[in-house]
């Protein structure tokens, strides 16, 4: 954003307070953020942060409402049950001129756009959980009604935790294929070779620390020498090696 205004986050679960984290890294020093969450417990796990403002629904049952209140900026962070059911609730208090970005997956733009005033712009977010670290990937799709000013503001917020990527949307399904899922195909190969590693000896600290430096190394190679992945791997394999043969096994396997 860079330019002060007021920016509101509907919910403070994990999601919500990583996508804090890019709002308040974007924002002007005069910027006025605004988050709710459902419980006590919720907003204390809010980060203090200057120009922030954390209410819950325990306590102020019209937060929602409040903090919509000339925002120009609204990110609905609430489970996608919960998204019709909120937006119904602000909707008469979101300022002309704003823009909704939702990152519930399976709420569609038309379903957005139906639930909001016709002065009101839509955005759908996918981003995925690495932008807790500043190190995402977020899929971002928007509707007709989306200025060019909404679109950098909205853009603002993802490229300050990662890559941002703007698509049709049709193509968020792809992208959380690859993007949304990919962390949990990585974590699981982790998982599998600390397991292996145990099974050589190493204690389980030991088998933890070298797997993860292993594909924290592997990962940076990549991406900081922009060599093909395939080459990457055949620097690495040596013909006839047990590499190759455990290579081998996987390929015939897929």
């Amino acid at each position: 954003m860079g330019t002060g205004g007021v920016t509101a986050v509907l919910g403070g679960g994990a999601m919500g307070r990583a996508i804090l984290a890019g709002v308040v890294a974007s924002a002007g020093a005069d910027a006025e953020v605004r988050v709710t969450t459902r419980s006590r417990a919720g907003a204390a796990r809010v980060a203090p942060s200057p120009g922030v403002t954390v209410w819950d629904l325990e306590d102020e049952p019209d937060a929602n409402r409040i903090a919509v209140r000339g925002a120009a900026l609204v990110v609905v962070a609430v489970k996608p049950l919960a998204v019709g059911e909120v937006l119904g609730a602000v909707r008469d208090d979101l300022a002309p001129g704003a823009v909704v970005v939702s990152v519930a997956a399976g709420v569609s733009l038309a379903a957005l756009a139906r639930t909001l005033p016709a002065s009101v712009a839509a955005v759908r977010a996918m981003p995925n959980t690495p932008i807790a670290i500043a190190h995402g990937v977020t899929g971002l799709a928007g509707g007709e009604r989306v200025t060019d000013a909404q679109w950098s503001l909205v853009r603002a917020v993802f490229e300050s935790v990662g890559m941002v990527v703007t698509l049709d949307e049709s193509r968020l399904d792809a992208l959380g294929t690859v993007s949304g899922s990919g962390p949990a195909y990585l974590y699981f190969v982790v998982e599998q070779l600390i397991r292996a590693a145990r099974t050589l000896g190493f204690s389980p600290e030991e088998a933890s620390r070298l797997v993860i430096a292993t594909f924290v190394g592997a990962a940076s190679l990549v991406a900081r020498t922009g060599d093909a992945p395939e080459e990457l791997r055949r620097q690495v394999t040596s013909p006839g090696g047990t590499t190759e043969r455990a290579i081998a096994v996987l390929d015939d396997a897929h």
